[in-house]
């Protein structure tokens, strides 16, 4: 299978206005390292028409079995979803996709929990303040840079009181292997990243993906882009990155702030910054201005679906 003429692989970041899985049929065998997303959750928001469970998951089959087709044999899937709501009954969709991810074979390597502080207050439940991210590997010889990720140890003078190595330090020096449980605040209200999109991502979530799962010059893709979240991510620490978005509005978005970001303009939260203790309220790292590494000046394309693709708002 050959690539479309339409994508020069001398590009560095790859915008696709029109459905996802139009824009996966023209990506050949193997040449995605990492799928990182978040899908519509069948909520009903502005980007989705609300669906059946059954035809939801239907839907989401399509796009999962062509992102294993592209996905290169060191490569991982992130596929970060929440919970359906129906009739205040919530259906975990990490536990109802999961079969589907196993049905092709994928190892699935982590549940990883992303926790938050924010959001929709419950009335007749706990409110639900967490998400979820699976992170499958296509095989077992995957890419894991962890070296990349480690953050500070909570004791980083703890020495060894006995045996051999008395009185050397305990811990990596580098720092600890981050948990499977993630707290990084949720893009609300006065978050330096907030945009239009009701549910985007932090750049930082998927930063810590980025630089675990993959290399420089490695191709990641965001079937569902939204605002460019991912793409900011991938970007900053020198990826490839390609995306398609139904919502034209919200790809206007992405490509503005990849342009704000070759320009040394956009600001993000950073990765190192604590989640705000009052007990420590100078305990603060300010928002970082991103720097696209060593691929300046990026080489951006914003290609349009032939015939131009429109949503059904649209229509």
């Amino acid at each position: 299978m050959k690539i479309s003429k339409n994508f020069d692989l001398a590009a560095d970041c790859i915008l696709y206005h029109g459905d996802c899985l139009d824009l996966l049929k023209q990506i050949p065998d193997g040449f995605i390292k990492l799928v990182v997303t978040s899908p519509p959750y069948n909520l009903g928001k502005a980007y989705e028409t609300r669906l059946d469970l059954d035809e939801y998951l239907g839907q989401q089959k399509k796009v999962i079995e062509e992102s294993f087709r592209i996905l290169n044999d060191n490569g991982s899937i992130c596929w970060q979803v929440g919970n359906y709501v129906n009739n205040g009954e919530i259906i975990p969709l990490d536990i109802v996709l999961y079969p589907i991810f196993s049905s092709l074979g994928l190892h699935l390597r982590n549940r990883i929990v992303w926790y938050f502080g924010h959001g929709l207050h419950a009335s007749k439940r706990f409110s639900g303040r967490y998400e979820v991210i699976l992170w499958f590997t296509k095989s077992d010889n995957y890419t894991f840079n962890l070296d990349s990720v480690r953050i500070p140890q909570k004791y980083p003078n703890k020495k060894y009181f006995k045996g051999p190595k008395r009185g050397e330090l305990s811990g990596n020096p580098l720092g600890k292997n981050p948990s499977d449980a993630w707290e990084i605040p949720n893009v609300k209200a006065n978050h330096i990243e907030k945009t239009i999109h009701p549910c985007q991502f932090p750049v930082e979530l998927i930063e810590r993906l980025v630089l675990s799962m993959t290399n420089k010059n490695d191709w990641v893709l965001d079937p569902f882009m939204g605002v460019g979240s991912t793409a900011i991510a991938a970007l900053i620490h020198n990826r490839k990155v390609l995306g398609a978005e139904i919502m034209h509005d919200y790809l206007s978005i992405a490509n503005e702030r990849v342009e704000r970001a070759e320009r040394g303009e956009l600001q993000i939260r950073p990765m190192d910054r604590p989640v705000y203790d009052p007990d420590e309220p100078d305990l603060n790292i300010p928002p970082k201005t991103v720097q696209l590494g060593d691929k300046k000046p990026i080489q951006s394309r914003l290609l349009e679906s032939n015939p131009p693709y429109k949503t059904e708002d649209e229509k």
